[in-house]
């Protein structure tokens, strides 16, 4: 079926069969006078305290001494103004969903008692995102904590289709991991794909969710990260609704969707909340600046050492003024001055916050200008490098940027051994790494190849919200239709008609 996810439900028992796929939905049962209660609930999603002391103690005590006839004898007992009794499935499912408790009476099929049993309590005041920062949008991140993430994406995904299941890895640690997908949405395979590679990992201590990303992967001989892991609740959200598969593992902040392609990690979640031009535009400056950060520092050697002939003479003339003095072949110059890039990076990251960004800033001035000064570097060097060493920050997601810093150094070698052919078989073999891999059994560069062509259009531009209500093809959803976009009918105000 390729139709809308449908969501709404005929009756409670249906809401309760989808519900009861999740690990965090739990019902308890409680015999009362030849009467069974039940009492349904999302764990993640209620404070336990509350549930004991405004539900189940009040119910069991007065049981005790009163006879249970009506679903009004339990609204009155229990000490709370938020309690009411409905049959309606919309009201049922909208208020399991913020934290309430579902009390039902076996002689009653339709009709249920909510009870206000919602968790206030688990979030930290600032749980802003700290490593993939946006100036417009929401900064809601996650924390070490797994059933407060779970709860964080309950509030943006109002559906019992949201699945949660639980999972225990680690001979020594015994840590709950999650795998949370739509029901109705992701398909099946890929589910039980990443479920079967989960629970086949062997190991004593599970520190992160990173570490189960390296035991997934499928190629553990590449600096790609073929797995995207972020912190925005955001992007785990917009991930899941397109169909992808998302776990966590418990004490660890940081989500790890699949799979994921080459393109995702170039996606920052503001190109969806500025203009889609814009978006397009900032998306594209930052495809270029990775280009850039990957090759210039190479391209530089690569022209000094073997092509000085596509030098224009105008910039020949300060080129040659410029490394007159230096007493080192290009390569050694590259090498110095992008080895001391990366012990200043090195550095601010582990250093205090506000001493990392004064060594950074003072660091990199006296050392740049130190080195020309001395004759150690050409002065054009420092501000290519300096240029390279901003556009690797334009990557959203960190351990990305971590791969193209690292894949400039064989660049730069092989630009140092045989120049502009050197680089073009770089580029070669980079080119055929990336179209052998794969995550959780995708091809890494789809929809470039295997190209699809419909796919294509939220990858090098964001498109507007009217083209975007379809989900990627490449990953097989059951529901293809995110939404139906309507044409807005924009009525004009004439006020100076008058």
């Amino acid at each position: 079926m390729m139709n809308k996810l449908k969501t709404d439900l005929k009756d409670i028992d249906q809401l309760k069969n989808l519900s009861v796929k999740s690990s965090d939905f739990k019902t308890i049962h409680i015999s009362i006078a030849e009467q069974q209660v039940s009492i349904s609930y999302f764990k993640t999603l209620i404070d336990e305290k509350l549930l004991q002391s405004n539900l189940i103690l009040p119910v069991q005590n007065r049981a005790l001494d009163s006879e249970l006839w009506q679903l009004e004898d339990i609204k009155d007992w229990i000490p709370i103004d938020d309690v009411e009794i409905t049959d309606r499935v919309e009201d049922i499912q909208a208020k399991l969903f913020k934290g309430y408790a579902i009390v039902e009476l076996d002689q009653y099929d339709r009709k249920c008692v909510l009870v206000n049993v919602a968790s206030n309590e688990g979030l930290r005041k600032n749980n802003d995102t700290e490593n993939e920062f946006s100036v417009v949008g929401p900064k809601v991140g996650f924390v070490e904590n797994l059933d407060t993430n779970i709860r964080l994406l309950r509030a943006q995904i109002n559906i019992p289709n949201l699945i949660v299941k639980e999972i225990t890895i680690g001979s020594t640690s015994k840590t709950k991991v999650a795998i949370i997908y739509i029901d109705g949405v992701t398909n099946e395979q890929i589910v039980q794909t990443l479920e079967q590679r989960l629970k086949q990992i062997d190991y004593d201590i599970i520190w992160d969710t990173s570490v189960l990303d390296q035991f997934i992967s499928d190629n553990s001989f590449t600096p790609f990260p073929l797995y995207l892991t972020t912190e925005r609740r955001d992007r785990v959200v917009y991930s899941l609704i397109s169909g992808h598969v998302a776990f966590v593992s418990d004490g660890s902040p940081y989500f790890v969707t699949a799979p994921s392609t080459l393109f995702e990690f170039f996606i920052s979640p503001e190109d969806y909340y500025l203009p889609w031009i814009l978006g397009s535009f900032f998306r594209l400056i930052r495809i270029f600046g990775v280009i850039f950060s990957l090759f210039a520092t190479s391209m530089y050697i690569a022209i000094t050492t073997f092509h000085y002939e596509v030098i224009p003479r105008n910039l020949l003339e300060p080129l040659i003024f410029s490394r007159k003095n230096v007493p080192f072949p290009p390569l050694i110059e590259v090498l110095f001055l992008e080895i001391t890039i990366e012990f200043l990076r090195e550095a601010g990251a582990r250093l205090p916050t506000k001493i990392g960004q004064t060594l950074g800033i003072v660091g990199g001035i006296i050392i740049g200008q130190a080195t020309v000064q001395a004759g150690l570097t050409s002065n054009i060097l420092v501000i290519i490098v300096a240029f390279s060493a901003l556009a690797s920050f334009a990557t959203p997601i960190y351990k990305m940027s971590n791969a193209i810093r690292f894949l400039r150094f064989p660049m730069i070698v092989m630009s140092a051994l045989w120049g502009g052919v050197g680089m073009f078989i770089g580029i070669v073999f980079l080119l055929v790494h990336i179209t052998r891999l794969t995550s959780l059994g995708f091809p890494y560069i789809v929809p470039i190849y295997p190209l699809r062509v419909l796919d294509l259009r939220d990858s090098f531009i964001r498109p507007s919200f009217q083209f975007l209500n379809h989900r990627l093809r490449y990953l097989r959803p059951h529901s293809l239709i995110r939404y139906k976009p309507e044409p807005v009918r924009r009525k004009k105000n004439d006020f100076y008609d008058e």
